[in-house]
Formats: structure tokens, sequence, C-alpha cells
């Protein structure tokens, strides 16, 4: 379904006309053209929506239902749930496009919510956003898209695709406020030909303008939040209601002295690099999560110092594009700054490698994403599966 006449006018940036067009990458003439967007209900995707039916080409919106647990619908900053799926379809009203709804409800919950659950019970920190987009979000919108007989699958995320001598290119988005690079370090190539990310050169603040100006009804709403199955952010009773045992308390013991401090609510509330909550007074330095024991029900905890880690063990990796041989920097955790590293053996087709810190880093969590970088281009990266401490 091409734009009707009453479609809104796109918004000028600045005072110079957005050409809608160039944010595809796409062959002239648009007309010619389909673009499947994933809409959220969110603003981001709505507005990549209104992007896409502006440039002429044909739009078709598809929305994944993930979800529908009773207080997530209610939950303002949910994505792909009941008043989501609502908003999207209005957006598509609005523009005067086709819309779908796919009910993964099913899958997604085998694949992440699940997962999620499984890792905090093996003493590991989750990222269920890069397992989504690693499987719902991606893969499976991408099979949609390809069946749609689109030319390309749009998405709101923050990061841009940059065309470079051996084929596209992912990198950091222009607003380092917004950049989503360290969630899609698991894109790979093939996907990456096909993905288009229009808002990667735009401030937040532009694309909430284009919103409020197109008349986008989702202009306002609040921005989704990282684990959005979770209701009220209390991922622990999400995790003990699927996983009741991770809720089992049990010792938190020295890890200098192996003494047993004290006694936890179940493991499931630590993470490593984790220091509030522990409460044990008396002792001579503040103390941190250094590790979890999940075979032993227990929470092993001590001073900073014992948290420095010289090098990490990353597996499942993917790397996108060439490998450079210097230069390369790795973020350990979503606002981490990149600090520099070396790989030690190969990177990337699902394989291993070693990672080594330039200068030690701190709270590096089993189970958190390893994501590579050099310069503004990500290179891959994987999951952090075990670290080695500085001293070693």
């Amino acid at each position: 379904m091409n734009m009707t006449a009453e479609s809104p006018p796109l918004p000028e940036n600045g005072g110079a006309p957005v050409d809608p067009g160039a944010l595809f990458d796409l062959p002239a003439p648009m007309s010619a053209r389909r673009i499947v967007v994933a809409m959220s209900g969110g603003v981001d995707s709505s507005v990549v929506a209104a992007l896409a039916a502006q440039s002429g080409a044909e739009v078709i919106g598809v929305t994944l239902q993930l979800y529908d647990h009773g207080e997530a619908v209610k939950r303002k900053g949910a994505c792909c749930a009941g008043d989501d799926i609502r908003d999207a379809r209005l957006v598509a009203d609005r523009l005067g496009i086709a819309h779908y709804v796919f009910d993964h409800e099913s899958s997604f919950r085998e694949s992440v919510i699940d997962g999620f659950a499984d890792e905090y019970m093996a003493g590991r920190t989750p990222i269920p956003c890069i397992r989504c987009n690693m499987g719902p979000k991606f893969t499976d919108l991408f099979k949609m898209a390809r069946d749609l007989g689109a030319d390309c699958l749009a998405t709101g995320h923050y990061v841009r695709r940059v065309m470079g001598e051996a084929g596209p290119e992912l990198h950091r988005a222009v607003d380092p406020a917004r950049d989503q690079s360290y969630f899609l370090y698991g894109t790979t190539e093939e996907q990456l030909e096909f993905l288009r990310f229009p808002l990667g050169g735009l401030p937040k603040s532009e694309t909430r303008r284009i919103a409020q100006e197109t008349g986008l009804v989702v202009a306002a709403k609040p921005d989704s939040q990282d684990i959005c199955f979770v209701p009220d952010g209390d991922y622990a009773s999400l995790v003990k209601k699927l996983r009741p045992e991770a809720g089992d308390a049990g010792d938190i013991v020295h890890a200098e002295t192996g003494e047993v401090l004290g006694r936890h609510r179940g493991i499931v509330h630590y993470t490593v690099g984790q220091r509030r909550g522990i409460e044990i007074g008396g002792q001579p330095e503040p103390l941190y999560v250094i590790r979890i024991d999940a075979e032993a029900g227990a929470v092993v905890v001590g001073p900073k110092r014992l948290l420095a880690v010289g090098a990490m063990r990353v597996i499942e990796t993917n790397r996108i594009g060439p490998l450079p041989t210097t230069g390369l920097t790795a973020k350990v955790r979503s606002l981490a700054k990149p600090v520099p590293i070396t790989l030690e053996g190969p990177l990337g087709d699902n394989g291993e490698v070693r990672v080594r810190f330039a200068q030690p880093e701190y709270g590096v969590a089993p189970g958190q994403a390893a994501v590579i970088y050099a310069g503004e281009r990500v290179i891959g990266g994987g999951w952090i599966e075990e670290t080695f401490p500085a001293d070693q």
C-alpha cells in the first residue's frame, strides 16, 4: 500500500528538507521499492515508518507480539505488548501504510525469557536485548521481510550502516547518548546487507520533532526499557517466578579468607561488581561481589582490587567485516567506555577468543557481551564466558 494523498508532510531538518529516500540507500526510483519497517509501537520505529512512507516506497509495518503479561501491558515504556501494538497500528493508519502483527510470544519466551532466567541461575548476568536482536527481532523479521518481497528491513535502532571498501559496515550512532551499537554486535554480514537504520545520523530530539510535526500519536511516548518484559523493572521477582530456587538463601563468603560472613537472599539479587545490598559490616575495606558460585549457591565477596581483570575468554563470537590488527577497543557493559584491548586468537565464526586489556578492567561479568570496536566501527563481539585476574 503506497502513501495516500492525505499523508502528513515530512518536517524539515534545521531549515533544510530531509531526503527520506537517501536514508534508505536503495536504487532509484523509490516508487519501485518496498520497505518493511519493524514497528515496536515506540517513537523511534514510528518515525522510521514515516520516513519510509515519505520516500515514495511501498511500506509495510510489521509488529511482533513478543509477550502480553498483564502488568507489562499497562506499564509505560514497554515494547511489543498490548498498548504498543495498538500504537503501532494507529501510526500505520496515520501514515496510510499496511500493518501486520505476528504472534511470537511462545518463541520469545523460549529463546529470551527462559534463557534470561537460566543465566541468572548459572550465576551470570544476562542481556536479553541482545538475545532478542539475534533472535526474533532480526532473524525472524529478516525472513518475514524477505518473504514479503522487501528491498530492505528498516528498524529504529540508533546505529549507522556505512558502506566501506569491503561492503556495509556497522558504526556507532552520531548521537553518543543514544548509540545502540553494543546491542547489535551479533548482526551478520548477510543481515547488514539487507538492514537499514535511518535514525543513526539523528539526535533523539530531532526524532521526536519529526514525530511531533508529522502528527504521530507516539511523539511524546517514553522510551522503552532495556528489559521490556520485566514489570516495574523487578527482574528478580520474574526470575524467582520462573525458577523458584533462585530465591534460595546461601552463604556470603570472603574471596581471600574463605570465611562465611553472612547469608544472602538468593543469587538472583547479585552481580559481579555490585557493592550495594551485600549488607556485611565491620570489614576493613568495602566489599564487592567478586563472583557468583552457582553450584554452591554462594556469593563470593572481597575488596575492589580483586575485581581487576586482565583478560577474558569470549565465546560464540561474531565478526562484521575485515579485522584490523591494531587500534582495537572493547566495551564490556552497555554504558561502559571502550578501552584498549588486543585479541589473542581469531574472532568470528561462532568461535572463541581471548581478549586482553591494556589496563586492568573492573566489574567484568560473565554473561555480559564484549563488543569490539575499531574507532567508530563495530568489529563484532561475543559473550563473556570467563575472566582472569589482572595479577595472573
